[in-house]
């Protein structure tokens, strides 16, 4: 459809995310707000309870350029019910139209927003959690990272990171190598789809896939992060070559160098800020190609002595937890483990 002009590739999945809209909940109420100017949608449990309850913030998948609080509406229904309590889907503004990083910007500003006016909602501003999947969940570390050093906001309780993406420095991981063709995230569009995200020409990425991108004084400094050496071995018994040492190239470095920001490389930010994040929750799942990005940030998160609960789904791939409550039809049982260990 896109070759011959009648949409585009990012519409069709915009529409397929979206999906058909669940029935009214009795459980929950549901109100769409806007925290300065950024649209979320507000999920309070109607059950009576005697003191405040937790917040969560939660922040869709998509790359960037699809997903949608209506594509969410079910996973944050599910929280808001099992957890008891109240979820702030934040609806941030969508590249192409809106380019990076408006995302995070305006993940950035709801948060603050929330932790500002929570006790208005019910909540312990103490115990506000955030939480992404995917590129949610990417975001999901980079907020938690930037509000590190606030001394005017209360600190996160926790962050929950569904199989995160997490770093742009090497994408020949046992993981990535393992999965690169396993179903919904293959290796070459995930590269496509995050190329598009950040403006970036395709043409790069070959370059990138070869590890041609990063100059050898950061290829040391990013060894101490990112490494198969930090990999354990049982996840390298499926298949693992180390890769081939290709030249460096200036020109895809400078094209590429905005990506090794923490804001988009997570895993890459400074030892000062990861020794002051919060406790975390990290789900990794076997056939994803991202698995081994999550494995790094909890041995990086652990190293610095933060509390990390991992949830790995020896059954479970990309996307596994969206399905799960999207359609009943369309679950896994790994889905469904994975949300009862977020619960």
């Amino acid at each position: 459809l896109e070759k011959i002009g009648i949409t585009s590739e990012i519409c069709v999945l915009r529409i397929l995310m979206d999906g058909i809209p669940p029935l009214k909940d009795k459980h929950l109420f549901i109100k769409d707000l806007s925290f300065e100017k950024v649209q979320v949608r507000i999920y309070q449990p109607k059950i009576s309870t005697t003191g405040q309850r937790r917040g969560i913030v939660y922040l869709h998948g998509g790359v960037g350029q699809f997903g949608s609080i209506r594509a969410y509406e079910r996973t944050c229904r599910y929280f808001a019910r099992k957890s008891n309590s109240v979820v702030v889907s934040v609806g941030y503004r969508l590249a192409p139209e809106h380019p990076y990083p408006t995302q995070f910007e305006d993940c950035l500003t709801a948060t603050i927003h929330f932790m500002r006016t929570a006790q208005d909602y019910g909540v312990d501003r103490s115990r506000i959690i955030i939480c992404g999947d995917s590129s949610g969940a990417t975001v999901t570390a980079s907020v938690a990272q930037a509000l590190v050093n606030r001394r005017d906001l209360p600190k996160l309780r926790a962050q929950i990171l569904i199989y995160p993406f997490l770093q742009v420095v090497d994408f020949n991981l046992p993981s990535y190598q393992q999965n690169e063709g396993f179903p919904i995230l293959l290796k070459e569009r995930a590269f496509a789809l995050g190329l598009k995200y950040l403006n970036k020409d395709l043409s790069v990425m070959e370059a990138l896939l070869n590890g041609c991108h990063i100059p050898e004084d950061l290829q040391l400094k990013y060894r101490k992060w990112v490494s198969p050496d930090y990999i354990p071995d049982e996840f390298k018994t499926r298949g693992y070559k180390p890769s081939t040492t290709h030249p460096f190239s200036e020109e895809v470095y400078a094209l590429i160098k905005p990506m090794l920001d923490p804001v988009i490389s997570p895993l890459l930010a400074e030892d000062s800020t990861i020794a002051g994040l919060p406790e975390a929750f990290i789900l990794t799942c076997e056939f994803d190609v991202l698995r081994d990005d999550g494995l790094l940030y909890k041995k990086r998160l652990e190293d610095h002595g933060i509390k990390v609960t991992w949830c790995h789904l020896q059954e479970g791939f990309h996307g596994t937890i969206f399905l799960a409550v999207f359609c009943g039809l369309i679950a896994f049982q790994s889905g469904n483990m994975g949300l009862e260990k977020i619960v």
